[in-house]
């Protein structure tokens, strides 16, 4: 089905075409149209064209407002002040517009079929290393883009960039030839289930014993670091255990992600080992096009605005003078890899804001090499930092890095609590269920709902709270609606346009009305805090309607308990998409 114009739309075409009939000479004016708290819309482009046509704008806003046909959408126009349109709609017109949604499974959303392909890395643990609070943004942000793009027509290529290559993995590889049963599970068989716990205890285990001795013994540092170099020239027995830890990390870290309720699959897993074999060609294209230069033995690309607090200038190292590759030369690598042959037109990297220099300087040197241009963009969502109650960056009392396990179990076991203590008639299979899904969506939430680029305070207590702006008062006002329904007996949701709307029946009809241009946004600023914003004041607005507007008891005329029921059926399937669209789940009882 095609997208549902919105009603904006419509009234902005309206007024549109009352411009051009009542100014042929403005051209294609906007109306500048913007909802507003004097009336359902306010129009204040006249201000402006006023001024272009050296016009009193009043007189002009009165003009335009006779040259506007009577029609079935413009129920009132009222010129006020120094000539802004305050413009109301039919209830007839909200109806009708939102039956055309209700009738369209994708709720009228528009579905751009000319869109490109966004390739999205986020999500980025490291191999033989625990994931921690840290982690959690990219994941949580990146996985709400990955469903918000694809919703609206993107064709989306997920890549998780793990860090799975370096010097580290000589002494880890080392010392496991030399400590051979290190890695073994207690759990025996081809066919035994490992757990990511156990996968993750094993591997801190061996990371632990292996630092303690390359940092004390000379002779094991001499062979860790010989081991770098046959696992950077590919020797078998070398990359087969290797291998073992990545796979070994796998484990723990879709157990992770599963707990996240995220999907991650394994083609999508393509860490800075993926391109090492990219990476000599890379500094060749750079060198010899110019874009990059030799400087005290180290390839550079050197910038004007980039400079170190001497004043000299700060470049980006390719290669290093012992002939070594940085993370510059993967990333670059991986670049002319997504561009080449994933043929994207977008790139978007959900990665902390504290590397926002580091990709500056990556995308300014792909572009000077061709592989960036005006068809093809990189961008960075670039994320703050999660934050304690304290303000402070999140440590635990020992002022470590809290583990992101641990965090996501606490998440659950408190909206287990809260679940249990609201829970009537759920047996303890489905409360650990929906505690499991009201925790996590309270963490993702609590993530999406800020704006990306801020830091935010992790406060448990607040995010499993049913007030406020949380994922659980938007569960509850799903949950709700759907109880509704369980008490409707024959009635059904039916659209009424004839009918007259209650003021807080328009208030939510209105704000239905705007969930396709709510998530166009989203996608077009990637933007997902805008979307969540939009999911509270509907689960706000639809609490005020059921406040006022009885839907079962008192028991309304028919066509008015329809008509009811038919905005409370398209709210929640708009909560349901809309918080699907964020990773975040919709349990039908609480």
């Amino acid at each position: 089905m095609a997208s549902v114009p919105s009603l904006a739309s419509t009234v902005q075409q309206r007024l549109a075409e009352g411009l051009s009939a009542a100014l042929p000479e403005a051209g294609s004016a906007d109306p500048l149209l913007r909802r507003s708290d004097r009336a359902d819309f306010q129009a204040n482009g006249i201000l402006a064209l006023a001024k272009q046509l050296k016009g009193n704008p009043r007189e002009l806003a009165t003009k335009v407002v006779a040259s506007i046909p009577a029609n079935d959408v413009l129920k009132e126009i009222e010129v006020s002040g120094p000539g802004f349109l305050n413009i109301t709609v039919s209830d007839a017109a909200i109806v009708e517009t939102l039956a055309a949604r209700a009738a369209d499974a994708r709720l009228g959303v528009p579905l751009n079929e000319a869109a490109g392909t966004t390739v999205i890395d986020y999500a980025q643990p490291n191999v033989a290393k625990e994931m921690h609070v840290g982690h959690l943004r990219s994941a949580v942000i990146g996985a709400a883009m990955v469903e918000i793009l694809e919703f609206t027509g993107e064709t989306v290529v997920r890549r998780h960039h793990i860090g799975d290559w370096g010097t580290q993995f000589g002494m880890l590889i080392q010392y496991l030839i030399e400590h051979p049963h290190e890695l073994d599970h207690k759990a025996e068989g081809a066919d035994a289930e490992v757990s990511g716990e156990e996968a993750m205890s094993n591997l801190n285990r061996l990371y632990k014993a292996s630092r303690a001795l390359f940092d004390a013994d000379e002779e094991f540092k001499t062979r860790a670091r010989a081991r770098v170099v046959d696992l950077q020239a590919g020797d078998e027995e070398t990359l087969a255990l290797w291998q073992r830890f990545v796979d070994e990390s796998k484990i723990y870290f879709y157990s992770v992600f599963e707990k996240l309720d995220m999907d991650v699959r394994d083609p999508d897993v393509v860490g800075e080992s993926g391109y090492n074999d990219m990476l000599q060609e890379t500094c060749r294209i750079l060198e010899e096009s110019g874009v990059a230069v030799r400087s005290e033995g180290a390839l550079c690309v050197f910038f004007d605005d980039v400079k170190g607090p001497d004043g000299n200038p700060v470049p980006l190292i390719v290669q290093k003078s012992d002939g070594g590759f940085g993370y510059a030369a993967t990333d670059l690598s991986a670049i002319r890899d997504r561009v080449q042959n994933l043929k994207a037109t977008s790139l978007l990297y959900v990665v902390d804001a504290r590397q926002s220099l580091h990709f500056k300087m990556v995308f300014e040197t792909a572009r000077r090499a061709g592989w960036l241009n005006d068809e093809v963009k990189a961008v960075q969502l670039a994320f703050g930092t999660v934050l304690g109650k304290d303000g402070k960056p999140f440590k635990t009392r020992e002022g470590e890095t809290v583990r992101l396990v641990d965090l996501l179990d606490e998440a659950i076991d408190r909206a287990s609590a809260v679940v249990r203590e609201k829970a009537r008639d759920l047996t303890e299979a489905e409360i650990s269920e929906r505690g499991a899904q009201v925790g996590i969506g309270a963490v993702k939430y609590a993530d999406l709902s800020t704006s990306a680029a801020r830091d935010y305070k992790f406060d448990l207590d607040q995010m499993v709270s049913l007030n406020g702006d949380t994922s659980v008062y938007l569960q509850y006002a799903y949950a709700r609606i759907k109880s509704i329904f369980g008490k409707a007996g024959d009635r059904t949701p039916l659209a009424h346009p004839e009918l007259d709307l209650a003021p807080a029946e328009r208030a939510l009809g209105l704000h239905l009305d705007q969930f396709g241009e709510t998530v166009a946004e989203a996608a077009a600023e990637y933007a997902p805090h805008k979307l969540a914003a939009y999911l509270y004041q509907l689960a706000s607005l639809y609490t005020t309607f059921y406040d006022q507007c009885p839907v079962i008891k008192p028991e309304p005329p028919t066509e008015v308990a329809e008509n009811r029921l038919f905005l409370s059926d398209l709210t929640a399937r708009t909560l349901h998409q809309g918080m699907a669209l964020l990773g975040i789940r919709t349990p039908e009882r609480l």
